[in-house]
């Protein structure tokens, strides 16, 4: 049995035994535990029931309430990738994903349904479309979405986050012909005529963002698009939710601005802030966090500064990555750096001097080298053993780079649910190499820490869903890519949600696993994935989350 050291400063607390039907602890010396003794806000003993209500007496209550849960109690879901506030503004949106449109007219007629419902002058926006999955195999044009309105803007954004379509009102409002040149990081796209398409990469979202919008240069894609306070703290909390729902108690928000800054502080004041989130700043407030002092992670138990975001190349799902070979299914694409990679070895050498962990967005093998180029050198000039910095997606590492990963102790961080979602479309792009995407299997055998995520929006933040695919790499369609080799096995995939996603955020001493002195932070569920049909882990319901102590949802 593990106990909690005694604190006198929290006698006052309520004790109470959790005897779950069944505990799955993601710790080897509680494992096998059938009850968990929860004291305030914290874990102070697993093991039998007898050996908790020991502890409790020992700690002032004598009579612990002894609490029966149905079903089998985790610790909570850890998320270490996703964009909460995006993902809640995009609620506000219309859903043109594959299982409402499968078509161009389908899309235009969803946009067109909203346009007519929404006061004039304001923008018509959509999310979800992956044009591979899209009957004519291909983008809207902007002519396509004029039919939606032609006196506004109307924005369809790709359902990988890195850019999508807009109407011509919205390029002729902000002067883009087709003499503009593509802005650094980003990419107007034109036919084979040199006329816009309407479809916009990366750095060119700018132009959504208004003239006080935020704005953040070729350091990434743009989806920071401006509303009032208000209703960006409504969105959020309606994020919240969801995230609560999913088992998830703990966000690595990945990308940062002063808008999510603004509305994390307003939550939090409001104490409207349940789940626990860290902030990772985009890559253009790095010289105003240095000059602020922010040479660590630092904050409370529910927000904190946890480093700094950058990108290294663009998106798989949007053809952005980059292969400077071009893509199998267009040779014309190349995709990008965000920089130079001189420039980026410079940034991220900065960040890594200062102390802070760095999380870098990179899916091809040309933007992993980068990265791990970057981290070496700056890891030879001035050592650090735990520096745990971080590849944000790296889908298509080399079996070479890996192997660096092992040496530097570069954490990787995965998200299934984009394999799930289009794990075919990869192997459109690029070819036979796809098949090899996200190699969860590999990382394991190479000693590389495997780290799962959501990046909710661009998937729902469903664990269970993501731990599913680990599993079986079966995607929505019921295509399996790639050997064997790739899998991991179930326990191994709860882990990588939960204390490997602790890990990766600084917090393994007190989240991620049920383990006495860790917080208090369960999700209960009515099925134990350890032992069910593997196919059907994403269809567990999801009974109860807790956060310190309390049931949350």
């Amino acid at each position: 049995m593990r106990l909690l050291p005694l604190d006198r400063s929290v006698l006052d607390a309520t004790a109470t035994i959790l005897l779950p039907e069944e505990l799955v602890t993601v710790d080897d010396a509680t494992e096998g535990a059938d009850a968990v003794l929860v004291f305030g806000e914290e874990i102070a003993a697993v093991g039998s029931v007898d050996e908790c209500r020991a502890r409790a007496a020992s700690l002032g209550h004598p009579d612990p309430e002894v609490r029966r849960l149905p079903g089998t109690l985790l610790p909570g879901f850890i998320d270490p990738h996703a964009h909460p506030l995006m993902y809640g503004q995009m609620m506000t949106w219309v859903d043109c994903g594959p299982e409402r449109a499968s078509t161009i007219p389908e899309i235009v007629a969803l946009l067109r349904e909203a346009a007519d419902s929404t006061p004039a002058g304001r923008p018509v926006r959509g999310y979800g479309y992956e044009h591979r999955n899209l009957a004519e195999k291909r983008h809207p044009r902007s002519e396509e979405l004029d039919a939606v309105a032609d006196d506004r803007e109307v924005y369809l954004m790709n359902a990988s986050g890195h850019g999508g379509v807009v109407n011509g009102f919205t390029l002729r409002r902000n002067g883009v012909t087709r003499d503009t040149p593509d802005p650094d990081g980003g990419v107007f796209f034109r036919d084979e005529h040199g006329e816009l398409t309407g479809e916009l990469s990366d750095a060119a979202c700018n132009i959504l963002t208004g003239v006080t919008g935020v704005k953040v240069g070729r350091h990434g894609p743009n989806f920071h698009l401006e509303d009032e306070p208000e209703e960006h703290a409504r969105q959020l909390a309606a994020a919240q939710e969801k995230f609560l729902a999913a088992g998830v108690t703990a966000i690595g928000d990945a990308q940062v601005t002063r808008r999510e800054f603004d509305m994390y502080l307003r939550l939090d004041e409001a104490g409207r802030l349940k789940t626990r989130v860290h902030m990772y700043l985009l890559s253009h407030l790095l010289d105003q966090a240095l000059e602020m002092g922010l040479h660590g992670a630092f904050g409370t138990a529910r927000l904190a500064f946890a480093g700094i975001k950058f990108y290294a190349d663009g998106t798989l799902g949007g053809w952005t990555a980059y292969f400077p070979d071009g893509y199998v299914g267009d040779p014309c694409r190349t995709g990008q750096l965000y920089h130079d990679p001189e420039d980026y070895s410079a940034l991220i050498a900065k960040a890594h001097e200062a102390g802070l962990q760095t999380a870098t967005h990179a899916q091809s093998p040309d933007a992993i080298a980068m990265v791990l180029d970057a981290i070496e050198d700056a890891q030879r000039r001035n050592p650090r053993p735990d520096a745990r910095h971080r590849i944000e997606h790296c889908g298509l590492p080399s079996p070479e780079q890996i192997e660096r990963m092992a040496t530097l102790g570069v954490h990787p961080v995965n998200q299934p649910q984009h394999y799930f979602n289009w794990g075919e479309g990869v192997t459109d792009a690029v070819g036979t190499p796809g098949e090899r995407f996200n190699p969860l299997g590999e990382f394991q055998a190479a000693g590389v820490p495997v780290t799962l995520s959501s990046d909710a929006p661009v998937a729902e933040p469903n664990p269970l869903e993501a731990i599913q695919t680990a599993v079986t790499r079966t995607t929505r369609r019921g295509h399996r890519l790639g050997g064997d080799e790739l899998l991991i096995d179930v326990r191994s995939a709860v882990a990588a949600h939960t204390i490997a996603g602790a890990r990766v955020l600084g917090r393994e001493r007190d989240l991620g696993s049920i383990t006495p002195g860790k917080r208090a932070d369960f999700v209960l569920l009515g099925e134990n994935p350890l032992t069910c049909d593997p196919a059907r882990i994403a269809g567990i319901e999801v009974l109860e989350t807790w956060i310190d102590g309390e049931v949350a949802r």
